[in-house]
């Protein structure tokens, strides 16, 4: 056996912000998101889960740059793809600036299911000491029946 069948490469767990022009990505959203995936591509990247995240104003200008939308993708790669990711984002014109955070794989997970809304649970169980006590909504208040909001008969 050869060292490198023996020592396979490591794949990462990435999560990249990409803050991109907002202006753009409203005139051209699949052109946008196609050249996010390309540059992900070229690094050799394997795209898990990607959305748009939040678009809005800066907090302060960045490249001439006042609003901007920031596309969040989950993905794995090799650590050597790194320097390659980073310089494709410096020389694309769209994409304003980047981040990207290397988290274990349960994080990642998690990271990956709140994306996809996959594991999305409406429903709370109940907890196993829980089940003899009525359940309570968050605005309800007990009734207190000494109490009451009419005191102005007491004072004539």
């Amino acid at each position: 056996m050869s060292a490198v069948a023996e020592n396979p490469v490591r794949q990462h767990y990435y999560e990249g912000m990409f803050l991109v022009d907002s202006g753009k990505f409203a005139t051209d959203t699949d052109g946008v998101t196609n050249e996010i995936m390309t540059i992900l591509a070229k690094c050799g990247a394997t795209v898990v889960a990607h959305r748009p995240w939040q678009d809005g104003k800066l907090a302060y200008e960045i490249k001439g740059m006042k609003k901007g939308l920031h596309y969040i993708v989950c993905f794995t790669m090799r650590g050597a793809g790194m320097k390659t990711l980073v310089r494709q984002c410096q020389l694309n014109e769209t994409i304003i600036r980047q981040m990207v955070i290397s988290h274990p794989q349960n994080i990642f997970d998690a990271t990956v299911a709140a994306l996809t809304g996959a594991g999305e649970s409406h429903e709370e169980e109940p907890v196993a000491g829980d089940r003899d006590r009525p359940v309570r909504g968050r605005n309800e208040r007990p009734v207190d029946d000494d109490t009451s909001d009419d005191d102005t008969s007491d004072n004539e």
